[in-house]
Formats: structure tokens, sequence, C-alpha cells
């Protein structure tokens, strides 16, 4: 394993991106967001997705040099055309609005369309919450996981998140996929040469594999079986049906180089939680309390904070074949 500092690393990535015909704006705003998954943990949605973004900003399947394009249909509502671009700088965009919005409306609801991956989503929140905002984040993916009773992939792993304030530390942070494992640690696995565990997916007969490769041929696992398949579509309903991006099975891999723009789309509702009650943040964290008197708990979050402490202090761990092929494609 090589150490790293996420300064070193982030520059890397942005100058890996700006190679790949990717403007430097939009360069910082997706190695910064890789770069803060890796260092929280998330290596799926981490360094190792420069591989894929540089060489779909080189084809054209994501427009590297897209700006996105904020309107305001009404006081609480914000739409940005992410243009074919990266999502991280149109989530950026349309978030900035929605809590500058928050002092006259109470809430806000952002709709980005003709995005690109979200990566940890959470990651788009965790700042709203650090200010106050109490928010939930959909976004929806290329199509992995198949409809209840079927066993062709129609819905993508869609990631949800939530945020919210405490009141002292670190906010509560959940962020999750709704397959058993986000599909970038299968990618991972395959890419590793590695198996996966029962579980995770099924071949495209529906039987499950280890195989990794097997696994992105056929379909991802939801969460709580047909229960996290329906939370799945009312994402994709959520998130591309009200923005006019594309549904799952419509979608360009995220993986790959060639083929569709992925042209997928995020949903955010933000609120100020003291628009409903003025003692929330103490309410709550009450509950919380509550929570940590049994042994063996922990608020969603607190492993990724502590995680993140210790990549920022000690550096960040890369496999070495990793930071050399990232080198790489920077010097080359």
């Amino acid at each position: 394993m090589a150490l790293i500092t996420s300064t070193s690393l982030e520059s890397l990535l942005k100058e890996i991106l700006i190679k790949h015909n990717t403007s430097e704006s939009n360069a910082t705003s997706v190695a910064r967001a890789l770069v803060a998954a890796e260092v929280d943990g998330l290596s799926s949605h981490g360094a190792a997705r420069i591989y894929a973004y540089a060489k779909q900003a080189q084809s054209g399947k994501v427009d590297g040099q897209a700006t996105p394009v904020l309107t305001q249909p009404s006081s609480c509502v914000f739409k940005v055309d992410a243009a074919r671009g990266f999502a991280y700088p149109a989530m950026e965009l349309g978030l900035n609005a929605a809590l500058a919005s928050l002092n006259s409306t109470g809430v806000a609801i952002v709709s980005v369309g003709q995005s690109h991956h979200s990566g940890a989503i959470g990651y788009q929140i965790e700042e709203l919450a650090r200010k106050g905002a109490v928010a939930l984040a959909f976004s929806n993916a290329p199509s992995a996981i198949a409809p209840p009773g079927g066993k062709i992939p129609l819905f993508g792993t869609n990631p949800i998140a939530f945020s919210c304030p405490r009141a002292e530390g670190d906010p509560l942070l959940i962020d999750l996929s709704l397959s058993n494992v986000a599909r970038g640690k299968v990618k991972l696995a395959a890419d590793r040469g590695e198996s996966i565990p029962l579980g995770w997916a099924v071949d495209r007969d529906g039987t499950p594999t280890t195989n990794p490769h097997k696994a992105l041929d056929g379909s991802m696992t939801a969460i709580g079986d047909n229960k996290g398949a329906a939370l799945a579509l009312m994402v994709e309903i959520l998130c591309a049906g009200l923005s006019d991006s594309n549904f799952g099975f419509n979608a360009g891999s995220f993986f790959t180089g060639e083929g569709d723009p992925p042209n997928v789309a995020q949903l955010f509702i933000v609120f100020d939680p003291s628009t409903f009650s003025d003692g929330f943040v103490h309410r709550i964290e009450a509950f919380f309390n509550v929570i940590e008197q049994q042994p063996g708990t922990r608020i969603p979050g607190t492993r990724r904070f502590a995680t993140r402490d210790q990549s920022l202090k000690n550096g960040l761990e890369l496999d070495d074949t990793l930071l050399s092929k990232l080198e790489k494609m920077r010097d080359n």
C-alpha cells in the first residue's frame, strides 16, 4: 500500500480530469468529491472511479466542459440542467441556491436532470446539516436491480441519503444504496480478480453468484428483497420522472467510456427544522441519547466520521497498483 495525503490525491485526480477534456472548475468539483469518499473509507466511490470518468470525458459520453444551468420555477423549487456533464457541480449549484432560500421559504426542492454519477451522495448534504438544515437526497442510476419476479435489471441501485444537525459535533448522516451493497464494490472486485460474497448479486439466470463478472451481467439483490425494489422504483420516479431524464434501463453505464450518456437525475428536499419546531435539535439529541444507552449501538455516520479523522491525520492508503495507474494517466 502507498501512503498519500488527501490534498495530493485531489491534485492528482484534478490533473487527470483536466488532461481528459474536463474544465478546471468541473475537475475541481469532481476531484473534491472523489477524495471525500476515499477519506471516508468509501473506496467504491473514490479514486478508482477516475478511470471511467476520464474515459467518458475524453469520449464525450459525459461533457467535461458542461456548465450546469439553474432555473427557479417557484419560490421553493429549483431545477438544474446538468447538460450531460458531471453531477457534482450541478448538485452544488442547486443545493447552494436551496440553502440560500431557506430563510424565506423554510423548504426547498432541487431537481437535477441530464446528470451523471452522484457518487457518495451523503457528501452533498452533510454540509447542509452542519449549517442547520435537514435534507433528503435521492439519485437514480443505470439499471442494476430487476423488478420483483423478474430477471432483467430495470432499476438502478438508486442511493438515498438523509442528514440532520445535532446539538454539537458531527451531524446524523445516513447514506445507502438500495442494493445490498453498492454496485461499485462489485466492480472493484471484478477489477481485482476477487470473488464476492453470496447475497450481493445473481447472474442473468437469477442464480446467486460469487463471480463479480456474472454479477455485473446479472442483477444486484435489493435490500429487503421486494421492498427494496419498490423503493428503487420510487426513486426512479422522483429523479428521472420529475426531470425528464433517463430511467435506469435507458441510462448508459457509469463504468465504460463508450456508449450513450447516462443522463440520470437527482432530487433533494431541504428544509429548515426551526420552521417546524423551535426545539427540534434538542429533542432529536435526547432521542439519540436514548439510542446510545443501549450497548453496541451507534448513530449512523459516526463510523464514517471516525474513518475520516484517521485518514486526515495519518494519510490515505492506496493500493500501489492503483496509484501507479493514476500517475500514468496524469503523465502519459
